[in-house]
């Protein structure tokens, strides 16, 4: 007689390779999550049209959206992992310098940036990448908003790549294996690429293989975020001189 109540056994003993795991994953999701919905927000970018006008609100805005990505995605799941992962420092998560591996680090680090920069200045100018960038919708660029760009897309990625290529990397390497963590990770990264069209979702599937490889030979994050601030900032720097309706004064 079949059992109507039948399923099968599921081991659910939790251990601490288990939160090893579960934590950085669960972390890295939520957080994005957060971080997101705050960047789409008409409710957030409102604070800033009630308190300024034109292209400072827009420069407020969007610089708020960097910080708050650089506290959701670095600061807030590192305090989680490291409440929960007590063994782990920084220096485990790939923030740090390593002497032993500094010229691979250099070597790679210009070797993509040589290959990337062109590549990104190139498509840049593309109408279709006109649509979304530069992000700060500003028309009129001065040398302050200029240089907060720059800063807002550094503090950005040192946030976004310390999730994706620290917290979400080396935990899982060490615990489950090099490939099983790649793999999660790919799938993680290209998927918040999703909201940005085929193309960077696609691209960010070789990239963050290559990116994920080269974090752990090189045992710290700077690869994946010096290259990746390259490409932001000849992206956006393209896009501010190619767009028709933004203009850059560097006297005012």
């Amino acid at each position: 007689m079949i059992d109507p109540l039948y399923a099968f056994p599921v081991d659910a003993t939790w251990t601490h390779d288990t939160t090893r795991v579960f934590v950085p994953i669960v972390a890295a999701l939520v957080c994005f999550v957060a971080y997101w919905f705050t960047s789409i927000s008409p409710q957030f970018k409102a604070r800033f049209q009630r308190s300024h006008e034109g292209d400072e609100a827009a420069t407020r805005h969007i610089f708020a959206i960097k910080f708050t990505g650089f506290v959701t995605m670095g600061l807030v799941p590192l305090a989680v992992c490291m409440a929960f992962i007590p063994e782990m420092g920084l220096a485990d998560y790939g923030l740090t310098v390593i002497a032993e591996t500094s010229l691979y680090s250099l070597a790679w680090t210009v070797g993509l940036c040589a290959l990337v920069v062109p590549l990104a200045s190139f498509s840049a100018r593309k109408p279709k990448n006109l649509v979304n960038y530069p992000q700060n919708r500003a028309t009129s660029w001065n040398r302050r908003i200029y240089m907060l760009n720059l800063l807002g897309w550094a503090i950005y990625l040192f946030g976004y790549e310390f999730l994706f290529r620290g917290i979400l990397l080396f935990p899982l390497a060490e615990t489950v294996g090099v490939w099983p963590a790649i793999a999660v990770n790919i799938a993680l990264y290209s998927a918040t690429h999703i909201p940005k069209g085929l193309d960077e979702t696609l691209g960010a599937i070789p990239l963050g293989l290559v990116l994920c490889w080269l974090t752990l030979a090189s045992g710290t994050i700077w690869i994946a975020f010096l290259v990746h601030v390259a490409m932001a900032w000849t992206n956006s720097l393209t896009a501010l001189k190619h767009h028709p309706d933004i203009h850059y004064r560097p006297g005012t």
